[in-house]
């Protein structure tokens, strides 16, 4: 809204002093756009905020996700690199991401200014936008940390994520979304990449390929969990703890994508210029968050359907990852596609992430959250689903007109090639960059813990104590990591009524047990390195160390209940574990029973 004294003084000639008159109604009119434009920026800034703290609240989910995900003894630990993900995270990316990612102006490869948010806002950006870009930095590295639970030292997780979030994510994030960036659709000089530049809208490559990648490296490098693939190199599922945490968490997560998406735009009070009044930013926003939706939802009910299929059963741990596995793929092209073409990106994005599933047990490797296959494979077919499906019209509205846009929609090959090259590059710099390091930390022993604390549980051995405590009397659950029956001969004494629940029989009635006995002892071989003297020893200190934390914690509780002193506790303690003496060299016999067996086994099988 313009307003010229000269212009508008003729206008006035009537008047008393036109010119005052003139300047009057200048000076209003100018502090009306001035108020419009102020309005305009407060509310743009006040969406990308909003959006920055749902892109947050992720963390929360990924947080559920991942302690659900994981075994009870390890729920501590991974809760706590969450919190690491973010809190080292916020510091790294502060002092040098932030400058690496968007510090303008620059060269193509890096950012060189900003550094500790100097100079800072500038007409470029305000501190919404560090805020929602930090909340993207630290998702990458909250997808990493998946792929390497239950077997990595504390140290690693501080050094990985700093340097994911402080360096090699910015550089990635530069490349594709600054201005200066070699492969940005937002070059100021045109200069792009096939006369397109890469589109990765929200970060399918971005985040979701650069957190999955270094994550594949990372679980690489350590190999698997004890236990994940028994001595003939069959897989052994290794199930999380509690699947109604995968499930809250993934709902955050979906709730939160409606900022990651949607969000990505930045601002919402934009007109296209288009006839229809009701028509501008704010509704490719509202259709993004309906692409977003669509292709989670379709491939969620893919993979139900599919999983179904393919073993028998409907299984809620698959459904939620099929449904982010379609979230992480429709990212890329959220804002240029249309509504069915996201349909078919989250249908088909459930057939990638079984079809790595399966390439990665076929490989023995090991994520136990399936991140390297679900953001890696995932990210990586929502990058090629852009350049296939881009909408012309789209395309022309979030970037600019006369781009090149879909193969299937009639845009030719340009945006595809350049999809392709943003695959490649991500690839070989993860790669380059993340391998190294955890190659580095493997050496230096950083990376993975000792056989023993793994078995026994991060929880127990590195953070002092589970996640979680039971004081109900009948609750059994929470008292032994591990259920164990009685292996041994009929005429043998009964165990004290306190101990854990034992059955008669040799060792193959040990089946259908949580957590086995014959598990047991496969995982114990596999970490004493098949030696069998070291099994039998390393299997006694396991059996014993639980009875004492099961009649420890059984004293406690009636000491705390009954108050009935410190003589009754030790005069009980010391009756129960002289009869779990007993049990303990039965379960021994029955180990050996165990051992026999499989020989006998193994010999039918060669005369066969």
């Amino acid at each position: 809204m313009a307003c010229n004294v000269l212009d508008l003084a003729p206008l006035l000639s009537a008047t008393v002093n036109s010119t005052e008159a003139a300047t009057y109604l200048c000076s209003q009119f100018s502090s009306m756009a001035n108020q419009f434009s102020d309005t305009t920026y407060a509310v743009n800034n006040t969406y990308l905020l909003f959006s920055a703290y749902l892109v947050f609240a992720m963390q929360l989910g990924f947080a559920m996700l991942c302690a659900g995900s994981v075994r009870a003894k390890n729920t501590m630990n991974i809760m706590l690199t969450n919190v690491l993900d973010a809190a080292a995270g916020g510091l790294s990316y502060y002092l040098f991401g932030y400058a690496f990612a968007f510090g303008s102006p620059s060269n193509g490869f890096i950012g060189r200014h900003f550094f500790g948010l100097r100079e800072f806002p500038s007409f470029q950006a305000d501190y919404s936008f560090f805020l929602y870009q930090w909340a993207f930095a630290i998702a990458a590295a909250g997808i990493t940390s998946g792929s390497i639970a239950e077997r990595t030292q504390f140290v690693a997780y501080l050094i990985y994520s700093s340097f994911l979030t402080g360096f090699v994510y910015p550089v990635v994030s530069h490349w594709f979304w600054s201005g200066d960036g070699w492969a940005s659709p937002f070059q100021s000089d045109n200069n792009l990449l096939f006369g397109s530049g890469a589109i990765d809208f929200a970060g399918s490559g971005v985040v979701h390929m650069v957190g999955g990648i270094a994550g594949l490296w990372g679980a690489f490098i350590e190999g698997p969990r004890i236990g994940r693939f028994d001595r003939s190199g069959r897989s052994v599922v290794l199930r999380g703890h509690s699947a109604s945490l995968v499930v809250l968490g993934s709902f955050l997560l979906w709730f939160g994508w409606y900022g990651f998406n949607p969000g990505s735009f930045l601002t919402i009070l934009k007109s296209y210029g288009d006839s229809r009044l009701y028509y501008g930013q704010w509704s490719a926003v509202g259709r993004t968050a309906v692409t977003t939706t669509l292709a989670g939802c379709t491939a969620a009910l893919t993979t139900l359907f599919g999983k179904r299929l393919l073993l028998g059963h409907w299984n809620v741990v698959d459904v939620c990852n099929g449904l982010l596995g379609g979230f992480a793929a429709i990212t890329a092209g959220c804002s240029v596609v249309e509504p069915w073409a996201a349909i078919i990106c989250g249908f088909i994005a459930s057939w990638v992430l079984i079809g790595c599933n399966k390439l990665a047990e076929k490989l023995k490797y090991d994520d136990p959250l399936e991140a390297a296959q679900l953001h890696g494979g995932c990210g990586t077919w929502g990058l090629l689903f852009t350049g296939l499906f881009a909408k012309e019209a789209y395309v022309s509205e979030v970037y600019k007109a006369g781009r090149p846009y879909g193969l299937f929609m009639g845009g030719g090959w340009k945006l595809l090639a350049a999809q392709l090259i943003q695959i490649l590059v991500i690839s070989g710099w993860v790669t380059m960059t993340m391998g190294p390091l955890f190659y580095g930390l493997h050496k230096l022993k950083l990376l993975r813990i000792s056989s023993g604390d793994e078995m026994a549980g991060m929880d127990l051995t590195r953070h002092g104590g589970f996640a979680y405590a039971y004081h109900d009397e009948d609750d059994q659950s929470g008292n032994h990591s591990f259920m164990m029956r009685k292996v041994d001969p009929a005429n043998e004494n009964k165990s004290h009524p306190n101990s854990p629940p034992m059955s008669m029989g040799g060792a193959e009635d040990l089946e259908g047990v949580d957590a086995s006995f014959e598990q047991l002892v496969e995982e114990t071989r596999e970490a004493a390195g098949w030696d069998e003297t070291e099994t039998e020893n390393l299997l006694t200190e396991k059996i014993v160390t639980e009875f004492v934390k099961f009649h420890v914690r059984k004293a406690e509780r009636e000491w705390r209940l009954q108050g009935r002193g410190d003589e009754i506790s030790e005069k009980r303690d010391g009756r129960c574990l002289q009869n779990h003496l007993k049990e303990i060299a039965w379960l021994k016999r029955g180990y050996k029973n165990c051992l026999k067996d499989t020989s006998n086994h193994e010999e039918e099988a060669r005369k066969r």
